[in-house]
């Protein structure tokens, strides 16, 4: 379905790599927007990314990118609040009260910064060979879990008492962290909040690679 405020011919375009969870970030949200998109596949291991075309969009030549139009935006968590301001209820998503609004925020802050020091990083060194220090990501993975657990003592959702942007920016990386060797049977409440999200209309899954823990 179109949503009436998108042009004809303004359909979204999302560069991505499939195993990317700041890309699979971007498509939940066009799917739970219901925003008509289409993805292109960078062959990022040939240096796609890199190349000047790419790089008109995302100068740092990093994905996720979207192109809309004459709209051409880098960064999954501006992408996300740009799409929500533009096709969805924004307050929503991203706060109907001050203090949702800064929860929101909150979260995304830690999706940028402990989430990706933690179960990315872990799974960009199994997953992507990436060097990095995989004991120190799965112990800052664990560290984060924990918190993440207490939070969700007595709620349903991160930032509100429904679903909003702080859930989908914490979704992908948190759900695939067993990818980067880090189990998530210790953490029962995370793991009802990942089920909970993937029981919203238009989920879609990201593609899982081999399962360490």
């Amino acid at each position: 379905m179109i949503d009436d405020r998108t042009q004809a011919g303004e359909t979204v375009i999302l560069h991505r790599n499939p195993k990317s969870g700041h890309c699979h970030r971007v498509e939940l949200m066009l799917r739970f927007l219901e925003i008509p998109y289409r993805t292109h596949d960078l062959d990022m291991a040939n240096g796609a990314h890199k190349a000047p075309d790419y790089l008109a969009i995302s100068p740092l030549g990093q994905v996720p990118a979207i192109e809309q139009g004459e709209v051409a935006l880098a960064d999954s968590n501006a992408i996300c609040s740009y799409l929500v301001h533009r096709h969805g209820d924004a307050g929503a998503w991203l706060g109907r009260t001050p203090l949702e609004a800064a929860q929101v925020q909150r979260w995304l802050s830690i999706a940028a910064g402990e989430i990706a020091a933690g179960p990315c990083a872990a799974r960009l060194a199994t997953v992507f060979g990436a060097t990095l220090d995989h004991d120190a990501a799965k112990a800052r993975s664990h560290a984060l879990f924990k918190m993440i657990e207490a939070h969700l003592d007595g709620r349903e959702w991160l930032a509100a008492e429904r679903p909003t942007l702080a859930d989908v920016a914490g979704y992908s990386y948190i759900a695939h962290a067993p990818e980067g060797g880090v189990s998530l049977r210790p953490y029962p409440g995370i793991r009802a909040w990942l089920s909970r999200i993937e029981g919203l209309a238009n989920f879609i899954p990201m593609e899982r690679s081999p399962t360490l823990a």
